[in-house]
């Protein structure tokens, strides 16, 4: 993970915690019931998520009250506009970028001198079956400061008030008073220090709950579906006139989201994109066997590339074939039309989100779409799944990973 580090490809977007902020941080989690981290220093994203104790932990859920129910934490401003590195819900993020935008000053005024806990609250105490996560459409996202400022606050505004009452300002225990509280809290009479819950409507989203599950809303005539990577969680699930039910392996799912106008088979995008050629390149990875060059120089030098292309048996270039063919039509109306058929899984490798879906759904096919590929284009793994990325990227070749790093840094425009 160091060169990750060291290309900014990985913790380059966290906020550092040290010194006080430390000692506000554990009063959240002891807020939220959660044991105080050890660690003198770490670091945190957008919803106050720490790699370093999630690792103390050994629980990356260490920020949730349940399944149903995560919290965030915000300790400075800075937190603004970071990345979820860990969500539990594919939305989360959309309303911690809710919450900096509609609370601000509220935000800078109150972390001078405390943290902020967030609840997000969508009134289910606990899932206890899947179809739950059809309820889970209101969030109530309320808030709780933990030194209860605001009320100081407001203890202040009446003293400054009782000041300025009739011969008040001549009593010196109320001089006192006023004192006191302006040296332990500073004065506070001018600050935003109250922040109002907020609402947020959920759609379409993925969920950590049930082991990890797709859910796409649809309205009117449509049907629901609900796709899960846990087959047992699949099971208990009986499709219905509304509600269709999928483990994330049963290729059926595909048909369903096409019919539901949210996924398309489009070549010319998977050309333009550089998908085909990137998917290529894993394919052929994976046939190299007594390499005497590095992965990196065998992917990157097209004549090298070509001497192991042609110690490849007619088997293991058929794949690569198929999709030069279909690089070749992709413009053409019968682009799928190719000698010998299209595979499963090069079939898989041409299928986008329907370019009418709103973005965030879109881009939440897309993730789908990433875990399903039977060859992880390690591109769109980083920008769609984000945290496989990272387990995956630890058993790579070493050269492979240079290749993947580079690969990603010439496309941080769209990271």
């Amino acid at each position: 993970m160091e060169k990750l580090k060291r290309s900014e490809l990985f913790g380059a977007a966290l906020v550092p915690i040290t010194g006080a902020l430390v000692e506000r941080y554990n009063k959240c989690l002891s807020f939220i019931g959660t044991a105080p981290t050890k660690l003198r220093s770490f670091h945190i994203d957008a919803m106050g998520w720490s790699p370093e104790i999630a690792d103390e932990k050994d629980d990356f859920l260490y920020l949730n009250s349940g399944e149903a129910n995560p919290n965030a934490i915000i300790l400075s401003p800075k937190q603004n506009e970071k990345p979820a590195y860990s969500p539990f819900h594919s939305f989360d993020i959309e309303i911690m970028n809710l919450v900096f935008k509609e609370h601000r000053d509220a935000i800078k005024d109150i972390t001078r001198d405390a943290a902020i806990c967030v609840d997000l609250d969508q009134y289910i105490d606990a899932f206890y079956e899947p179809e739950d996560l059809l309820k889970y459409n209101q969030i109530s996202v309320d808030f709780t400061v933990v030194e209860d400022l605001y009320n100081i606050q407001q203890k202040q505004l009446k003293l400054v008030k009782e000041f300025q009452e009739d011969h008040n300002f001549l009593d010196e225990s109320l001089h006192l008073k006023i004192l006191a509280s302006a040296r332990k809290h500073g004065d506070l009479r001018s600050r935003t220090l109250e922040m109002k819950s907020m609402s947020f409507t959920t759609d379409s989203f993925y969920t950590r709950a049930f082991g990890g599950v797709f859910v796409f809303r649809r309205k009117g005539s449509g049907k629901n579906i609900l796709i899960f990577e846990s087959k047992k969680m699949a099971k208990k699930v009986t499709s219905s006139s509304k509600t269709q039910a999928f483990h994330i392996k049963d290729g059926r799912f595909y048909s369903a989201l096409a019919a539901e106008k949210m996924i398309v088979l489009d070549p010319e995008h998977s050309v333009l994109s550089g998908y085909y050629e990137r998917v290529q390149k894993i394919i052929f990875s994976k046939q190299i066997e007594n390499a005497t060059h590095s992965l990196h120089e065998i992917l990157e030098n097209s004549n090298v590339y070509k001497r192991y292309l042609n110690r490849f048996t007619a088997d293991s270039r058929k794949q690569l074939m198929i999709l030069e063919r279909l690089k070749t039509n992709a413009k053409k109306e019968n682009a799928l039309d190719i000698e010998g058929g299209l595979t499963p899984e090069v079939l898989a490798c041409i299928q986008i989100p329907t370019p009418e879906l709103a973005m965030k759904e879109q881009e939440l096919v897309w993730k789908l779409i990433v875990k399903t590929s039977p060859y992880k284009d390690p591109l769109f793994l980083y920008w769609y799944d984000k945290e496989t990325f990272y387990l995956e990227y630890t058993n790579w070749d070493e050269s492979y990973q240079d290749w993947v790093i580079k690969l990603i840094k010439q496309n941080t425009w769209n990271t």
